[in-house]
């Protein structure tokens, strides 16, 4: 015995609610080691070990090679005792520790083990919806406070049944210590509700089966799910689809589908090897894919473009659900403009009176709501839309780190608001940033209270008390008015972010890079002029910026009138006042001569037509030149399109126009746009709208490369929201790295505003130093 070794061994990353404990219990009896080990109030682990020295380094060893395949390990520090004469070993109660760091799981798609169970006819799990294990399930959605337990879970109304107390107290078992789990005999349960509220069905498969007969009877039917509601409906049916589109006041935008597997996606989208593991991935995300043009109904689905977002089953009620619909079904967010998805019956009911039939509901509290998260594959890189449910609230690493800026104990942490579109917010702790799910447009009382409803569970949750906030530049953003708010309540600040300056400084925290050239290039961003940006190249570091070139400025002639009706952008590119006229009229945007003659005159007089250097907006204008988008019925519409336009063209050789703007070099977008109209009569629509997207990317990174060059600086930089667009990003790619520099592209947070509050994090960090 005189070998006998103790170790108390504390783990921290994602290792609670994702079998982290029975892993421990069977690495530990394999290794014939006493002790224990528990889940800690900060999201940890720790883990009491007694046994022969050999036997603890090979547990330790397996320990940080072998993980669970959900978990991830960030550091294990072990400290060596005296043994205690613990013989066995158990998994004991939790402890409610405040302080220290950890991360919580995120919801993870059904696993192939209980897809199986919920197939199998003889087992007690066959044809249950809410099917789980330690391997798969809702997590985030459903977590109250830590430790991650049942009782700190909306599981905790349903107290287990014998067999599945057996399974959960069972060391052999996959469910052993499944906070989850559930089955027929006392786990939640599904109702079918008519449009009042009345019960249609009760009973998991009777109401499953009455919602599929509703749906292919063209019936739109809300489904309450993992993190919210979606509205469904077949997506192969014009007629229903046009419907809902009237129903819910979309009527362009497209929808995101959900097929039963990749075979029957491929019928109608192309799907490389890239983008059939997105689709597959644990966390299930909707994927951005090319469209089969030769289907129909696409065009109803998703009218104008290339692409169709596409989702796999992740839920065993999405799985039950195509055992008796050929699908694909469109699976779109439960929720009005303006309002946040719904993730209650009552709020099904009241928030969509008059769009739904019916309503597919089950009695598990949601506790935090959480949007499905879309990804597209960008030139050969998978990149975030939004990055939402399956990766919140997992952390990445503050930047500048907390050594870099005096240490952790000396730097506070950080509350950060974001912008005002596409919003995320992100919390620090320690050397940990924490972004927050998507949370929308946060333009209505019904989204900024969301917003604060998710900083308060997130610092709840991690136990955060933020010592300083940070908001937009923009004056008039209710995220910035939030701040002020917080800044009253006891926060320092609030400091405020450049918009492009947060977007380039999210793309330095994710390589931890010092300083880069970057290209943001997006639709609007508040800039310290008073102008509106969106066309930058700046020399940034994460403290600072120089504006260095971009584009041109031109004006919006009637403001946001322009935005909304992107022919009158062209009252200020356009040198032919009889052209311009001839557009406004052709387009609708005016009715009667005179009044195509006043917005000309905005325009040159400057009289409501603020000034932008925005790519969105350049894209807009030459999407409404062409004839591809004329009005804008969502963010990004006129550019998406133009995108779907030149998928099939050419881009035409010609020089990208250059100026000079207060000493900066700048792409002329006027000219540009004069030369596009100059050959429309020559050339196809799709030849010329790459030519628009390939002159604008190469002016950009034509600038960008000289810069960098001339500074010194090895990497440039790629950001914002026209970084989602595919030939853009190859553009500049091709003409970066022929350069012989790095290319810095996002692939942890989107490079739109989801992105935003990471980068203002960095900001306020490096500021503090």
């Amino acid at each position: 015995m005189h070998d006998e070794q103790g170790a108390a061994v504390t783990v921290t990353g994602v290792v609670q609610g994702v079998g982290f404990r029975p892993f421990v219990y069977r690495t530990a009896v394999d290794n014939d080691l006493g002790g224990w080990v528990k889940n800690t109030g900060d999201a940890g682990v720790e883990i009491r070990l007694e046994g022969r020295r050999a036997a603890i380094d090979s547990f330790l060893e397996t320990l940080r090679t072998d993980p669970p395949p959900l978990s991830r390990v960030e550091s294990v520090d072990v400290a060596w005792t005296d043994p205690e004469g613990e013989q066995s070993f158990g998994i004991v109660p939790s402890s409610d520790a405040d302080g220290g760091s950890g991360t919580i799981p995120p919801d993870t798609a059904m696993c192939d083990a209980c897809l199986a169970d919920m197939r199998d006819p003889d087992s007690r799990y066959h044809g249950y919806w809410a099917t789980s294990c330690v391997d798969c399930g809702a997590r985030y959605t459903v977590i109250r406070s830590l430790p991650y337990d049942r009782p700190t879970t909306s599981m905790d109304e349903f107290p287990m049944c014998a067999d599945c107390r057996a399974e959960y107290e069972d060391p052999a078992d996959r469910r052993y210590h499944a906070q989850t789990i559930a089955c027929p005999e006392c786990g939640p349960s599904l109702r079918l509700l008519d449009s009042e509220g009345q019960t249609l069905s009760e009973g998991d498969e009777t109401a499953i089966e009455a919602a599929c007969e509703r749906i292919a009877d063209g019936d739109l039917v809300a489904i309450k799910g993992i993190g919210g509601a979606h509205l469904a409906c077949d997506a192969t049916d014009p007629e229903v689809v046009a419907d809902l589109r009237e129903r819910t006041g979309r009527p362009e935008k497209p929808f995101a589908v959900m097929a039963p597997d990749v075979e029957s996606v491929e019928s109608f989208a192309s799907v490389s090897t890239t983008e059939r593991e997105t689709l597959e991935d644990t966390r299930r995300p909707i994927a951005l894919l090319e469209a089969d043009g030769d289907q129909p109904w696409l065009a109803v689905v998703s009218p104008g473009l290339h692409t169709v977002g596409v989702m796999l089953p992740y839920a065993g009620l999405h799985h039950l659900l195509f055992d008796h619909l050929m699908g694909p079904l469109v699976m779109t967010s439960a929720n009005l403009p303006g309002v946040p998805m719904a993730t209650t019956t009552e709020d099904i009911l009241s928030d969509l009176d008059g769009v739904v039939d019916a309503a597919l509901v089950h009695d598990r509290e949601i506790v935090q709501r959480c949007d499905d998260s879309v990804v597209r594959v960008v030139d050969g890189q998978r990149q975030f839309i939004r990055r939402s449910r399956g990766w919140v609230p997992q952390s990445i690493p503050r930047w500048p780190a907390p050594s870099d800026t005096g240490g952790a104990d000396a730097l506070p942490d950080v509350l950060a608001l974001g912008a005002e579109f596409d919003a995320t917010v992100a919390l620090t702790q320690g050397g940990d940033v924490f972004p927050s799910q998507y949370i929308g447009d946060v333009d209505s009382p019904a989204t900024v209270d969301y917003l604060t409803d998710t900083v308060a569970h997130l610092r709840d949750l991690l136990g955060i008390e933020p010592g300083v906030v940070v908001c937009d530049l923009h004056p008039n953003f209710l995220t910035t008015e939030q701040a002020h708010e917080y800044a009253d309540g006891g926060m320092d600040g609030p400091v405020a972010v450049q918009h492009h300056h947060a977007h380039a400084a999210s793309l330095l925290a994710e390589h931890r890079q010092e300083r880069a050239v970057v290209i943001a290039a997006d639709g609007t961003g508040y800039g310290p002029d008073g102008t509106i940006w969106g066309g930058e190249v700046l020399d940034v570091t994460p403290g600072d910026y120089e504006r260095v070139g971009g584009l041109a400025p031109f004006r919006l002639p009637g403001g946001d009138a322009a935005i909304e009706s992107p022919t009158r952008i062209l009252a200020s590119l356009l040198a032919d006042d009889e052209r311009i006229d001839d557009l406004l009229l052709d387009r609708g945007v005016v009715e009667r001569p005179s009044d195509a003659v006043t917005i000309r005159q905005q325009a040159e007089r400057g009289v409501n037509s603020p000034v932008t250097t925005s790519t969105g907006r350049a894209l807009d204008a030459a999407s409404a030149l062409l004839g591809v988008c004329s009005e804008r019925n969502y963010e990004g519409e006129p550019a998406m399109k133009l995108e779907a336009a030149a998928a099939d063209g050419d881009p035409l050789d010609i020089a990208v126009p250059r100026t000079t703007t207060e000493g900066r070099p700048t792409v002329d977008v006027a000219t540009l746009v004069r030369r596009l109209d100059d050959r429309q009569s020559d050339h196809p629509t799709a030849d010329l709208a790459a030519t628009a997207q390939d002159g604008l990317a190469r002016g950009l990174a034509g600038i960008a490369v000289e810069t960098a060059t001339d500074r010194g600086v090895d990497a440039v930089g790629f950001t914002g929201g026209v970084a989602y667009n595919d030939a853009i990003t190859r553009t500049i790619r091709e003409r970066v790295t022929d350069a012989g520099l790095d290319l810095l592209r996002h692939n942890r947070l989107p490079p739109g505003d989801g992105g935003i509050a990471v980068g203002q994090v960095s900001v306020a960090t490096a500021r503090r130093r």
